[in-house]
């Protein structure tokens, strides 16, 4: 079989987190957490970056820095991991989904400004497959309207927009390290501060609402409890596996982005005859190879597909179900159709993506789904 996904390993891990259990401490700031830091501070010029234990957690800290209370509303897109829209209702807010665009599953921002009302407090863009938003869009209504920009920036280490850094233009980021991203620490993540009047209330929030960290600097002779805060921070064995992949990135950019493109050239007469959609990369765009998507023209086909090529030793597998629609939230949405969230919901498939993806194994797979279509187009003659 060939999997989905198959984490990178540099070959550095195992000697870093010797390293670290050298040190005797693996809790708390310790000095390999403070090297990640520094490294993602200094390669994509982010002002502030404090690593946590996932993306799940940067973003449930990025709602309470926000100041997020019962009854605001906050404007997201509904094609998205139930995560992004669950840090926010945790804090009571009110989530207003927004649509998908047709070209894209990116949400359309021509619908934001249409939901924005006195109660809206933030605005969370998701940069699908590491694909950015359009920010010229989101940045002049919240401008307009003095609202936050939170980027939910999951997939896109290494991703950019006009030349900056995904995660650089909000007032708060949040990235993934889980194992399925590009560079990874099987579990973890990390949350940008680009505002800076909101730095000591971040640090605060990720030592469990104290000010310990200053305590350890040795600015106050006790540290106390300031506020609501979380235990974010990961270990210093996750912080040394980091690190090592860290060295290999732009190695690991490099080879994803031309297993990327091989699979776009070998796939694209697909499109061309109309059987599927291929990725859209705007103009403004870049793209960090996180995904390998296509778009069906129907659930059943999808369905068709997956089950065609797990008979022929290939796991290919679906993604986001529109949080509109869920269960948890459908009975609170205010009825608004999104039927292109919905389509990406029903008809878009993930191919298998990763370092070791070898040619030979991209080859098959595109003969398959090839062959899947022809056969398809002679049934329906």
């Amino acid at each position: 079989m060939i999997p989905f996904n198959k984490p990178y390993y540099s070959g550095n891990e195992k000697r870093y987190i010797v390293k670290a259990m050298q040190t005797k401490i693996l809790t708390g700031d310790m000095s390999m957490i403070r090297d990640c830091e520094s490294f993602l501070e200094k390669k994509y010029s982010f002002p502030k970056v404090y690593l946590t234990n996932s993306c799940t957690m940067a973003l449930e800290m990025a709602a309470l820095i926000a100041d997020i209370q019962p009854g605001d509303q906050v404007i997201m897109p509904s094609y998205t991991y139930v995560s992004t829209a669950n840090a926010f209702a945790l804090r009571g807010a009110e989530i207003m989904f927004v649509d998908s665009k047709k070209d894209h599953p990116n949400m359309d921002e021509s619908q934001i400004e249409a939901l924005i009302t006195t109660k809206t407090k933030a605005i969370v863009v998701v940069h699908y497959a590491g694909v950015s938003c359009d920010f010229s869009i989101v940045k002049s209504i919240a401008k307009k309207y003095n609202i936050l920009i939170i980027e939910d920036a999951a997939q896109c280490i290494d991703s950019f927009y006009n030349e900056m850094p995904l995660g650089s233009i909000g007032e708060i980021a949040c990235f993934s390290f889980h194992e399925t991203k590009n560079i990874h620490s099987g579990e973890g993540g990390f949350i940008v501060l680009n505002d800076s009047g909101l730095i000591g209330k971040a640090e605060a929030v990720r030592n469990k609402g104290t000010n310990r960290s200053a305590f350890v600097r040795g600015e106050v002779s006790k540290y106390e409890w300031l506020g609501l805060g979380f235990s974010s921070m990961p270990s210093a064995i996750t912080a040394a596996f980091l690190f090592a992949q860290f060295e290999q990135i732009e190695k690991v950019q490099k080879r994803r982005l031309n297993c990327w493109n091989r699979y776009y050239k070998k796939l694209n007469g697909l499109q061309k005859n109309g059987n599927i959609q291929l990725p859209l990369i705007p103009e403004y765009a870049s793209n960090n190879a996180h995904i390998f998507y296509f778009v069906c023209n129907s659930a059943q086909e999808r369905i068709d597909l997956i089950d065609f090529l797990k008979v022929n030793n290939i796991q290919a597998v679906f993604h986001y179900q529109s949080l509109h629609a869920s269960p948890f939230y459908k009975l609170k949405h205010d009825g608004r159709s999104m039927e292109n969230a919905d389509r990406y919901s029903a008809c878009l498939l993930r191919l298998p993506m990763f370092y070791e993806l070898t040619k030979i194994e991209q080859d098959y797979i595109c003969e398959k789904v090839i062959e899947f279509y022809s056969r398809l187009s002679k049934d329906k003659c």
